[in-house]
């Protein structure tokens, strides 16, 4: 294990802006596995904030995640999670992952209303649900 708080494993979901297809992984593989995991997300090239509907999908499932901000990928994120999996081919990383690297390919959900989110957050969910029974 790489570094995670109280010998959590610590699983990072990347993705460009981390506000959309991150924020939905993220929130998804906390829920569904109840804290198992230090479960962090974050992008290359963070919006201001999450998107309103990625929020409002998942509010739909009574996941909150109202507060919080889109944040940049660090080096140190990347030395710290065990498994890394990236939303979207091609990412630019600041370094090398020190754990297992996964990539997933989902469309980026900018600008979508919560009618086009709700989709991608239950692909999401199925992908993360396969990667946890893994896990």
């Amino acid at each position: 294990m790489t570094g995670g708080s109280v010998g959590k494993q610590v699983i990072l979901f990347l993705c460009e802006h981390n506000a959309g297809r991150s924020q939905l992984a993220s929130a998804l593989m906390a829920h569904r596995t109840n804290d198992r995991f230090e479960v962090r997300s974050a992008g290359t090239d963070p919006s201001e904030q999450v998107s309103e509907a990625v929020a409002a999908s998942l509010g739909e499932l009574g996941i909150d995640i109202s507060g919080r901000i889109p944040r940049r990928v660090t080096e140190a994120d990347l030395r710290e999670a065990d498994l890394v999996v990236t939303m979207k081919p091609g990412l630019r990383l600041p370094a090398t992952p020190a754990g297992r690297l996964v990539g997933w390919s989902f469309p980026d959900p900018l600008g979508w209303d919560i009618d086009g989110v709700r989709p991608l957050r239950d692909q999401i969910d199925a992908a993360v649900q396969e990667l946890a029974s893994q896990l």
